[in-house]
């Protein structure tokens, strides 16, 4: 019997010590768990009650497998209207594709679209609204239009007194800095700010930046809140749960975007019209890529992709692992450079928007006169390091050169 009892006391004591460790492991899982700032409610939700809210939304805001619009409606928060960037509120819109207001056909809200000639909200547009939410996946790259309506957006607010809360979201490209820095005189919709190619920031850090220095029209400057990511790291590789824009449909091209998207100011394709835009390049005049694709029309993704219907010849980088793109922390020029050395001949080689995408006229030069690409790239180390001491103050978490 004394026996039995032993035994039963060490049970309970080996089940306690399991039980212990359970509940120790779970706290420290719950930690380390990533929680993007539309997910703390606690911390923005009382800033939105008994006020009148406009949401900057599109298909990437998601909360938990639900539109953050959605969410906000079911727990009793008053949403106005919507705004919505380029690609629309669903993300169905193709690049460049004009947009018009519309109504959700879900919760019967106003879509007011912020994109075409409309890229500023107007007093009419802000008219009655206390608050604007923005809470839109980026991709950390300057040519990527949801920066360009984040900074309309907060002018608007600040012309109008009206607050802004920014919902952070990790950028999948924060991890490094790269590329020539914009001129100011080539600022487009394309490309607002004088910044790197790839800047390094979470959208929230760049709105800090924005305000900071005061980017904005006549240098006003709006009543800024960012609801920081909980447990992010720039240095942890962060896979987006959903695509945020139509061409981007995968990490893979997340990552290619920076380096590839030069293209769109060639007469070269960067898969546009494929199942895989943004992995692939060509055009019907290479002779010497191993792969072919034909473009066709996608609709809600490149409905007049570039030689449409027309073979091209050309690299399909499919096969490059992501992890090896991170630990290079650089744009790649090879593509480009390799292009150009197939096509040199032809005078259209590049278009207009180029320089737009470059932010200067010097990327073109130099390639065009044969430079290298460690000589191209030491030609931005100046700009970049007078950029990242301006970053600087605006970094809301580590920072990729601490350890």
């Amino acid at each position: 019997m004394r026996k039995i009892k032993q035994i039963a006391q060490y049970t309970v004591l080996c089940t306690c010590l399991l039980l212990e460790v359970s509940v120790t492991s779970c706290a420290q899982k719950q930690v380390t768990t990533l929680a993007v700032g539309a997910e703390n409610f606690t911390e923005y939700l009382p800033l939105l009650k008994q006020k009148k809210i406009a949401v900057v939304a599109n298909q990437s805001s998601m909360v938990n497998g639900e539109n953050l619009v959605d969410v906000l409606l079911a727990k009793n928060i008053e949403i106005t209207k919507i705004f919505s960037p380029e690609h629309g509120f669903r993300g169905t819109a193709d690049a460049g594709e004009k947009i018009s207001n519309a109504v959700d056909a879900k919760t019967a809200l106003p879509i007011v679209s912020l994109y075409g000639k409309h890229y500023k909200p107007s007093v009419s547009d802000l008219k009655g609204v206390d608050v604007v939410v923005f809470d839109i996946q980026d991709v950390g790259v300057r040519f990527y239009t949801y920066i360009s309506t984040l900074h309309y957006v907060m002018e608007a607010c600040a012309e109008q007194g009206v607050q802004v809360i920014v919902l952070d979201r990790p950028n999948p490209n924060a991890h490094y800095v790269d590329g020539p820095v914009l001129e100011m005189k080539y600022s487009s919709f394309v490309g607002m700010h004088p910044v790197p190619v790839v800047y390094g920031m979470s959208i929230g850090e760049y709105a800090k930046m924005i305000n900071g220095e005061k980017w904005l029209k006549d240098g006003v400057q709006c009543e800024l809140f960012i609801i920081k990511c909980k447990n992010w790291n720039r240095d942890n590789a962060y896979a987006l749960p959903v695509k945020p824009s139509p061409n981007l449909p995968n990490q893979l091209a997340v990552a290619l975007y920076p380096s590839l998207c030069f293209f769109e100011g060639t007469v070269v394709s960067a898969g546009r019209g494929t199942d895989f835009p943004f992995q692939v390049y060509g055009h019907p005049s290479f002779t010497k890529g191993d792969f072919e694709f034909t473009p066709r029309s996608i609709s809600g993704a490149s409905k007049y992709p570039k030689f449409e219907g027309e073979k091209c010849v050309g690299y399909d980088l499919r096969k490059i692992n992501t992890k090896d793109l991170r630990k290079n922390k650089k744009m790649d020029l090879s593509f480009l450079l390799n292009a150009y050395g197939e096509l040199k001949a032809k005078p259209d080689f590049f278009n207009s928007f180029f320089v737009n995408l470059a932010g200067t006229e010097k990327l073109r030069s130099q390639i065009e006169n044969s430079l290298s690409e460690t000589e191209i790239r030491k030609s931005w180390q100046k700009d970049i390091r007078q950029y990242l001491e301006i970053r600087e103050k605006y970094l809301l978490y580590p920072d990729f050169t601490e350890k």
